[in-house]
């Protein structure tokens, strides 16, 4: 089973977030494409708008199931090894998902301001179609 995530690859905490995502799995279950690739993106009919609302994590074998935001942030936590127990505690504590979402809606928002902004798009080596170079992982 494959996810697509679809990330800000000029965000400077949205990349350090995707590597630090590609060193825990490795490219066994999340795939990666940033906002920017276009091409990509129509492909599965998301347009810039709809990037707007922050990240989105799509089910490789239903691509019709699709996360936005904090919700994605979530689902990527609960597929992760261990996930599952502090995502359905973090769900369970009351107020937490509302104060979440409303974190995570400030964080995207401002995220240049706070964290800066890349000079070039960052490129995963764990790409959905496979064209990426290895290379740019490194940060080269």
């Amino acid at each position: 089973m494959k996810y697509y995530v679809i990330y800000d690859g000029n965000c400077n905490l949205c990349v350090t977030l995707v590597q630090l995502l590609e060193t825990l799995d490795q490219g066994k279950l999340f795939r990666y494409t940033s906002m920017q690739d276009e091409q990509i993106l129509s492909q599965w009919a998301i347009t810039p708008q709809d990037c707007e609302q922050g990240m989105i994590l799509i089910d490789g074998n239903a691509l019709e199931r699709r996360w936005q935001g904090s919700a994605a942030v979530e689902e990527i936590g609960r597929l992760l090894p261990l996930g599952t127990v502090f995502v359905d505690a973090y769900r369970t504590l009351p107020g937490m998902r509302w104060a979440g979402d409303r974190f995570y809606e400030q964080i995207r928002d401002h995220r240049y301001t706070l964290f800066g902004k890349r000079s070039q798009t960052y490129q995963s080596a764990y790409c959905v179609d496979g064209s990426c170079k290895v290379d740019n992982y490194h940060g080269k």
